[in-house]
């Protein structure tokens, strides 16, 4: 019997994004400059259209000078993390 892992959250990653962006007033144009990523990309990420790669919330941590657990943590807000002892 498999047993599979909930899904991820990936409107979380959106929001998480967003949330980030709007806090520092940076516009798509300001975070392509600074991530090195396209602003399509970003627009296709914070909109839900894109889950993006690890090398694309690597940058996007670099970015916003955050742990990438910041952006990717979202992911498991509706279950249990893997590696977590539930309560």
């Amino acid at each position: 019997m498999t047993i599979l892992p909930p899904d991820p959250d990936r409107d979380a990653l959106s929001v998480t994004l967003a949330r980030l962006r709007n806090a520092r007033e940076w516009t798509f144009d300001e975070l392509a400059g600074r991530s090195g990523l396209a602003r399509r990309t970003l627009i296709d990420l914070e909109h839900g259209r894109a889950a993006g790669t690890v090398t694309t919330w690597h940058a996007l941590a670099h970015a916003f000078d955050v742990p990438i657990e910041h952006l990717l943590g979202p992911l498991c807000d509706n279950h249990t993390p893997p590696g977590s002892k539930g309560a």
